[in-house]
């Protein structure tokens, strides 16, 4: 009965200080309602008796300073009275001790000891301040260094304030161009890069990610390897879900890419024949073109901006063009040397190509004949090759691990020089890809764990964040960007297909 007694007298002090906190409250609000004010009771003139001030009352402490009264807690422990800290028991609680000499504290000070140590840790700013606090501050000569401003003083500087921060909000929002990120040009120096779910997270492939590639809605990323698979997933960052999947009896894929009108996917590897699946009627078609010719591998190859025509490395230096739509050879183009990697220009009209010569060949596909030859500057042999989307700028790859970025008007007026050779890698170059508004460069090397770079190419500098040494890319063989820039896409060795947000893009 004791017990009970007690808990409900604890209950009854808590209701009153509550009732105590909330009554000038509920008279202000009834003020406002009723739009008039409660009637007081009058003094009595035989009394001196003040009321003193409730805990949720504002108080006048100096100078006229307006700060609020701790409120008092409902309920206080009175065990707590009882506890003390040990100040030796961890080597952390040494910097809270006022003398070397002090051993044990009670549980209150040691409370206020941890409050005042985070404050002096951690200064409050400014900007962050209410106006009772900031008043409280200068008094205390936070502002006028001791000063001791007067009320005057303190009221122009309200004033000032109040003018400044109007005049910073309208400076805001007449200019909100400056305040707000500019989505066109990618920054240089450092890029927003989070890695979301693997494209394959599903079903990761059994070999070697040779290609990964995206659809040109953004939506479906396909990867094809060495397990004779074509996959296809449904791209959204968090579950990426397998649509479909394909198998390519006896014919390890080396490479496969979606036509880039989205109808269809070209895959093709080390046989003399290749593969066209088309997306809309669900069928696989086995394309043999090459009749009297002695090419056996045609893994090397590159489906033109329209769609029409695929363009293969051959034998001794032959570049041979099949039509998609008639699934027939067309012509061929012949290099001085070996041929190794090609890259299309100009929607198609141009083709580029490298090989084993050091020297970069423009051809024009509507007359077949190559209009232009060059040296690449400080190459032996080539390794890779890639146009930007907008046809002005190309890049090479070597064996040596550079990477020379050209121009490529100027190139074909004459100037050999390259724009920057890049040394990032050590290894040889076996893939470069241009993001879809040929911003940012991606370079690779399949020789050398984690060999990316991603080049900021308005600047011609390399991004210096990206990839960490906790990014798990492996050893890299494909890369891909998707059509919005959004999604950056590796295939490694381990099976597995990275996925990257590019965080400056908003579109996949």
């Amino acid at each position: 009965m004791k017990k009970r007694g007690r808990t409900e007298a604890v209950a009854a002090d808590a209701d009153a200080n509550a009732y105590a906190v909330i009554k000038p409250n509920m008279e202000s609000l009834l003020e406002e309602v009723m739009g008039e004010k409660p009637e007081e009771p009058e003094d009595d003139p035989t009394t001196d008796a003040v009321e003193e001030p409730s805990a949720s009352k504002i108080i006048v402490a100096g100078a006229g300073i307006e700060q609020r009264e701790e409120r008092k807690p409902a309920w206080e422990d009175e065990h707590d009275a009882a506890v003390v800290v040990d100040l030796k028991a961890a080597s952390r609680l040494k910097k809270l001790r006022t003398t070397a000499d002090e051993l044990v504290i009670p549980a209150s000070e040691y409370a206020a000891r941890l409050r005042a140590h985070h404050a002096k840790l951690n200064p409050s700013t400014a900007w962050a301040e209410l106006p009772w606090q900031r008043k409280k501050r200068r008094q205390e000569g936070g502002d006028d260094f001791g000063l001791g401003l007067g009320a005057e003083e303190d009221e122009e500087e309200e004033e000032y304030e109040g003018e400044e921060e109007e005049n910073q909000r309208g400076l805001l929002l007449e200019h909100s161009d400056l305040v707000v990120k500019n989505k066109g040009r990618l920054p240089q120096g450092l890029i927003e890069v989070s890695r979301v779910k693997d494209a394959n997270i599903v079903e990761p492939s059994d070999a070697v990610v040779q290609s990964v590639d995206f659809h040109s809605n953004g939506q479906l990323l396909l990867t094809a390897g060495f397990d004779k698979k074509l996959r296809f997933f449904q791209i959204d960052g968090k579950r990426n879900p397998k649509v479909q999947g394909i198998f390519l009896e006896d014919f390890p894929i080396h490479k496969a890419a979606f036509v880039p009108d989205g109808s269809g996917v070209v895959a093709a590897g080390r046989r003399n024949f290749f593969f066209v699946y088309d997306l809309q009627a669900g069928k696989v078609e086995r394309v043999n073109c090459m009749v009297g010719r002695e090419e056996k591998s045609l893994e090397r190859f590159e489906v033109s901006p329209d769609g029409k025509i695929v363009a293969f490395t051959g034998n001794e230096g032959y570049i041979i063009l099949a039509s998609l739509r008639s699934r027939q050879c067309i012509g061929t183009l012949k290099m001085n040397g070996s041929t190794s990697h090609l890259s299309f220009a100009a929607d198609g009209k141009e083709l580029l190509s490298i090989g084993g010569d050091g020297e970069v060949y423009h051809w024009d596909l509507r007359t077949r004949r190559c209009i232009h030859k060059a040296p690449d500057e400080g190459c032996v042999k080539n390794t890779a090759l890639q146009v930007s989307p907008d046809s002005k700028i190309f890049a090479t790859g070597s064996s040596a691990g550079v990477v020379n970025l050209y121009n490529r008007e100027s190139f074909l007026g004459g100037v050999r020089k390259p724009l920057k050779a890049f040394m990032n890698l050590t290894t040889s170059v076996d893939n470069l890809r241009f993001s879809p508004d040929s911003q940012i460069l991606a370079i690779s090397s399949r020789m050398k764990k984690d060999s990316v770079r991603l080049i900021h190419v308005p600047s011609q500098t390399v991004f210096s964040n990206w990839p960490t040494l906790k990014t798990p890319l492996q050893y890299v063989h494909s890369m891909a960007f998707s059509p919005g820039g959004g999604y950056f896409a590796t295939g490694n060795g381990a099976g597995k297909a990275l996925l990257f947000r590019l965080r400056h893009y908003d579109h996949a």
